[in-house]
Parts: C-alpha cells; structure tokens; sequence
C-alpha cells in the first residue's frame, strides 16, 4: 500500500490530514527481527553461486554411487569368470580392473575349500559381456576344485545381494585405466525474482515530523515483511514457468521456485511419541550415511521443538543438552549425541504453514544459493505523481546439496519416494503398505530373525495358495538406509 497521510490517517482509526497525534511508539514493534526468517538468513550465509539464467541444472549429489546390487541371483560356478547379473543403470559402475566385496557372501581360504565366516567375498572385473553388458568377474577367495587349482570359481550369490566398489587393482605394467563414470542428474532449478516497492507521497514526507514513526521505521516494517514472505517461498514454494503479456514490452518468463520442503529425498514419517532412542537413530541416519555433513542444524516447528524438549533423558546421563550460539550468531540447543551435535532452532515460518509438528535436518554446508541478480535497491520519481518508488529487487534460489538432508513429517504426510517409518515393536506392523521402509527401532522377529535394531527392512505384498484358499501375506526384506 503506498505511505500517503490518507491511508495512514485511515489506518489509526480516521484520523484527518494533519490533524496526526504525536505517541509513544515502541521501536522494537517495527524493528526487523532475524529470527523470523531463519531459512533466509542460512540462504544468505551459504554458498553463493552466480549464474546468468534464471534457469539453474542443479546437481545434488556430487559423490558418485559406492554400491549397487544384482538384480538376479548367480549360480556357483567353478569356471574361471562369470557374469555378474545387474540392472542396467548399474552395469557401468563396474569398470575393468575394479575390485568388488560383495557383502554377505562368504569368501574361502586359500585352499578354496574352507569358508571364512565374516570375510566375504571379493571380485575382480576383467570386462564387460558384449551380449548383456554386464561385468564379467573373478573372484579373488572364492571355492576350488582341487586346491592345487590356479584360478577361483565364483560361489552362489543371492539376488538383491549389495555389492560395494573398491578400488582398481592393475597389472604389473599397466598405467592406462578406464575413467570413472560419473554421469549425475541434475534438477531443473527456477530463480524467482522477488521485488518490493514503497511509494511515499510528498505531503507525508513534509508531514514526517508530526507522525508517531518516521519514514525508516515504516521501510523497516516493509523489509520485514517482505522477508517473511520471502522466506515462506523459500519453504513452500513450487516450481513453475509461465508466459504474461507486458504492455509495451511483449511476451516475458514468470519464474517461481521450488521451496525447500519438496527438495528432500528422505523424510521420516514420525508418529507417536519422541524417545531418546529415536533422537539417536535419527543422528545416526543423519551422520552415518555416504555423504557426512559437519554440522546438523534443525529448523523445528513448535510442537515438534515442544516434543524434543519433553524427551525423559534421565536414563542416557551422556546425552548433553545445552544452550550456545552457533557460527550464524543464533541462540541454539544443542543436543550432543555420539554421533554427532544437533543444534535445534525454532523455524516461526513452519507454523505459518501448518507444519507445526515437523522439521528440517539441514547440513549447514550442504546449502546453495544461486544467485541471477544480486539485491539491490532503486528510488524513482513516479511518473505524473507528487510522490517517490523506493524498491528492492533480488533473483535467486535456494537449493539442498548432497543425501544427509531429512525433513521430519510429525503429521504423516510424507512425499518422497525413500520415506521411512521409525517402529519400536517386536512385532511386524499390520496392513503395512507395499515396499513401506521401516527403521527399526529394536529387534523385531515379527518380521524375520534377522531384523535387528538400527537396520531398515521394507515389506512387499505376494500371493499364497490357489482358488478359495489364496490370501496375501507380507514379505519383508532388508533394505539400505
């Protein structure tokens, strides 16, 4: 609204030009408040990065694949190579030369008769088959006919079976190698131009002294609540590209960017009541993972943050809870966990949502903020009026790097194709819905003997029996975290 001595007079109750009654004014009430933005002002502090469109190819996962599983199972075999059965996004991240352990399968010793409980299985990738073009492999411990054999055989391996890249091992004379394949994806990233104008009249600005608040504190409210907006975009916005008609100026791009609540490729779907232990799970899924933050920063809703801080941690005495400023200047707690420290921030932006029960799990340095347009400011005489445009104009985005990120939905809501359940029963959950993840939070043989705490296991629906008889029953499997 522009700043004239009309609409002001409205706003305090009718009162006419001129006739302003001086107050007392409490400063603070318009004074710009950080800690109501607290998404903006982390955008502000992370990684800059120019660009010249407003269009962005955004990588968010830089560190190439470390593991990757058989899509079928592999016979034993005692012939000297074999194929290694993958699906075929994966047939390339086996280069020649490259050595694999394949987690689970047992090795043998050197006579290729005795297994190795817990020393599994290692192959070596001499090329690829021409007619599948999956690798071809020997293994390096695997079973022998007779002992005196030169070369290994390959044991049985079952489908599903993780297998993790090691790396190359050469001949004696070799120096030429294939080159790692390091293909990412990247995501389209749209810049939203964000822009606020102030107009203030000639008559009010000669009025100015008569007012109860000055021209500055009035522009200081403008700036807050431009960023308050502005930080809702940033957690809510959604991408889009759309075409408007500019009188005098044609057809031009409307950007509007993708906020940062639907970036997350994991979310933990948490219902029921906070424990200590799943505080630690959560620190472990959050540090553990391939890709290692040095920071955990938690941007809470105030029912989430309400129920972190009504966790009972009288029976973990090593878990310290303290009160400290952080490198961005805010007062933060933190949570110190084996794992790492997890410093908890109320976000006032997620209650504005509705997202009271939820969070963001942020690696501080995992965050970009593409710039197109640095912020800058303009003052303008308006054209055929008594009064002057003052204005900001900024173009960016922000956009998460790396997997450690986790957004915690507390109403269940999740999105994401890798969301996960925290259970802490020992049996298995009923009517669970298909390839539904689930991080255990203790043993649970309900679901197999092997499900034990800190592992992820996933159900899949299968039929069983014939005619009448026939019912669907759960089948669970692990899974990576």
């Amino acid at each position: 609204m522009a700043t004239t001595v009309s609409n002001v007079a409205n706003l305090t109750g009718g009162i006419n030009a001129g006739n302003f009654i001086e107050t007392d004014v409490d400063e603070q009430l318009f004074r710009f408040n950080s800690d109501d933005t607290p998404l903006m002002n982390l955008m502000l502090r992370a990684k800059r990065v120019k660009v010249n469109s407003p269009e962005v190819d955004h990588y968010m996962i830089d560190e190439p694949a470390a593991t990757f599983k058989t899509s079928s199972s592999l016979s034993m075999s005692y012939a000297q190579q074999s194929i290694l059965p993958l699906d075929a996004n994966d047939q390339n991240l086996a280069r020649p030369f490259t050595t694999l352990l394949v987690n689970g399968v047992e090795g043998y010793t050197d006579n290729g008769v005795t297994r190795t409980p817990g020393r599994w299985l290692m192959l070596f990738v001499t090329g690829q088959d021409a007619s599948t073009n999956n690798p071809v492999v020997r293994a390096v411990n695997g079973p022998k006919k007779n002992p005196s054999d030169e070369f290994c055989g390959v044991p049985s391996i079952p489908a599903g079976t993780t297998v993790t890249i090691l790396a190359n091992s050469l001949y004696e004379t070799q120096k030429e190698v294939d080159p790692d394949l390091i293909v990412p994806q990247p995501t389209r990233v749209y810049l939203q131009k964000r822009g606020m104008n102030q107009v203030v009249s000639d008559y009010f600005e000669s009025q100015r002294k008569r007012l109860p608040f000055s021209k500055a504190v009035i522009a200081e409210q403008a700036i807050a609540n431009f960023k308050v907006r502005g930080n809702r975009t940033l957690w809510a916005g959604r991408p889009g590209k759309m075409k408007i008609n500019v009188p005098k100026m044609g057809m031009q791009y409307v950007y509007t960017t993708e906020g940062l609540r639907w970036q997350f490729k994991r979310e933990l779907a948490h219902s029921g009541k906070w424990t200590v232990e799943r505080l630690i799970r959560l620190a472990k899924m959050f540090f553990t993972g391939e890709d290692v933050p040095k920071t955990a920063l938690l941007l809470a809703g105030k029912t989430l943050l309400e129920q972190l801080q009504c966790i009972d941690y009288s029976k973990h005495p090593e878990i310290q809870i303290s009160q400290r400023q952080n490198t961005l200047g805010w007062s933060v707690t933190c949570i110190h966990t084996v794992f790492g420290d997890i410093e908890i921030k109320r976000e006032p932006t997620l209650d504005r949502l509705g997202w009271e029960n939820c969070g963001a799990l942020i690696g501080e340095d995992r965050i970009v903020h593409y710039v197109y347009s640095t912020e800058h400011s303009f003052s303008d005489r308006v054209d055929g009026e008594e009064a002057t445009r003052n204005g900001i104009l900024i173009w960016d985005a922000i956009a998460l790097k790396g997997s450690c990120h986790i957004w915690i939905e507390g109403d269940g809501n999740a999105v994401a194709e890798n969301a996960f359940y925290m259970w802490d029963s020992e049996e298995a959950p009923e009517d669970a819905d298909p390839n539904t993840r689930f991080l255990l939070i203790c043993d649970c043989p309900g679901m197999s003997p092997d499900a034990k705490a800190g592992q992820m296991w996933t159900v899949t629906k299968t039929l069983s029996g014939s005619g009448a008889d026939q019912k669907q029953i759960d089948q669970w499997s692990r899974v990576d975290d």
